[in-house]
């Protein structure tokens, strides 16, 4: 009696222990983490840490603005340092934390897509953020790019003047193809650029300065210094590296585009050795993504917010939130950025900009 009171017990725990690990495997099968429904973790990868305004901005008011609508969520954060592998790794990270929403702005458009799918398929949603992933994205958030383009090439052709002629040779150095906005600016360029300037010399600089002074000084070699009427930078880090190398072949006075309002562009056109960029308010484009992951965590209609329809590289179409930039030149810095306070006079006018300041009406 003793055996047999024993074997049925010992059967019940077993049925028990197998209903548990049963219901515990089912659980994290449908979440992609152990971490259960009540996880309110939101992920946010960007691409590099060459661009300033990634670290420097769009992270810090992405998680002040998450903090600020939603006080028990959390954000894991990773950089993908221009590497798309290790974008992809990153996802796979996120998943496995068993986060509910990731934000991302994908090192490359198109290589992302299978991590986009296979976050996707664990329930996760998916923001694209200020560039469009390929993929399954719920909503993506950004500017109007080719309105970016167009402002850049309008800016260097008020700054050529009367020199803006259809004999007029430009050097144009693109984005990296593998961003989907780099297709953009290119394309908002060219409309606002052709027939009125010759595009001599075009080349993509990759995002990285180094590339950009190297196609610079491969367009002076096949030009000549004294044919180049002004130079297309897609960004302020090109436009850096496009400077030194204009400085070196003792080429002054032409006009040199840029992007994205980083302190040293500006200060270089305080200077004279850039003549615009274009600002894109970090803070408002932060704060929608991180209002958007937000409200997909809590299962909310985001029609309000994404009222614009965009489709990707893969054929998805997806809801967009787009917002409006602005041309930076010499004359509006004080209206624009300071104004804003991204950047203060101080900022700015530091010691080796001080004259240039003054002379620029920041002092």
């Amino acid at each position: 009696m003793r055996r047999a009171a024993v074997a049925v017990i010992a059967s019940a725990m077993a049925v028990s222990i197998a209903a548990c690990g049963k219901a515990g495997d089912s659980k994290d099968s449908g979440s992609g983490s152990s971490s259960g429904s009540d996880n309110k973790s939101i992920g946010l990868l960007l691409p590099d840490s060459v661009t300033a305004r990634y670290e420097k901005f769009d992270k810090p008011y992405f998680v002040d603005k998450v903090k600020a609508l939603c006080s028990d969520c959390t954000v894991q954060y990773a950089n993908a340092n221009a590497d798309s592998a290790k974008q992809a790794q990153q996802v796979s990270s996120m998943i496995t934390k068993g986060v509910k929403v990731i934000v991302i702005s994908a090192q490359d458009s198109a290589a992302i897509k299978s991590s986009i799918q296979a976050a996707v398929n664990k329930g996760i949603k998916v923001v694209a953020y200020d560039r469009l992933a390929q993929g399954p994205v719920s909503a993506y958030v950004s500017f109007d790019n080719v309105e970016v383009g167009k402002l850049q090439g309008q800016a260097l052709i008020d700054a050529l003047g009367s020199k803006a002629t259809p004999k007029s040779k430009v050097v144009m150095i693109n984005g990296d193809d593998a961003d989907p906005n780099a297709a953009q600016f290119k394309k908002g360029a060219h409309e606002a650029l052709d027939g009125k300037v010759k595009i001599a010399y075009e080349q993509s600089g990759l995002w990285k300065d180094t590339v950009a002074a190297q196609k610079m000084s491969a367009a002076i070699t096949q030009l000549g210094a004294k044919n180049i009427a002004g130079v297309y930078a897609a960004n302020d880090g090109m436009a850096g590296g496009i400077a030194t190398t204009l400085k070196g072949a003792k080429i002054a006075g032409i006009p040199l585009t840029g992007q994205d309002a980083e302190l040293a562009g500006i200060q270089r056109i305080v200077a004279g050795t850039q003549s615009s960029t274009v600002y894109k308010a970090f803070k408002p484009e932060a704060e929608a993504a991180a209002t958007l992951a937000v409200d997909l965590l809590q299962g909310k209609s985001i029609s309000s917010l994404a009222t614009e329809t965009l489709t990707s590289g893969s054929g998805d179409k997806v809801p967009s939130q787009l917002l409006t930039p602005v041309s930076v030149t010499k004359a509006n810095i004080k209206d624009t950025v300071v104004k804003d306070g991204l950047y203060s006079v101080q900022d700015i006018c530091t010691s080796a900009y001080a004259a240039a300041c003054k002379s620029a009406g920041l002092k």
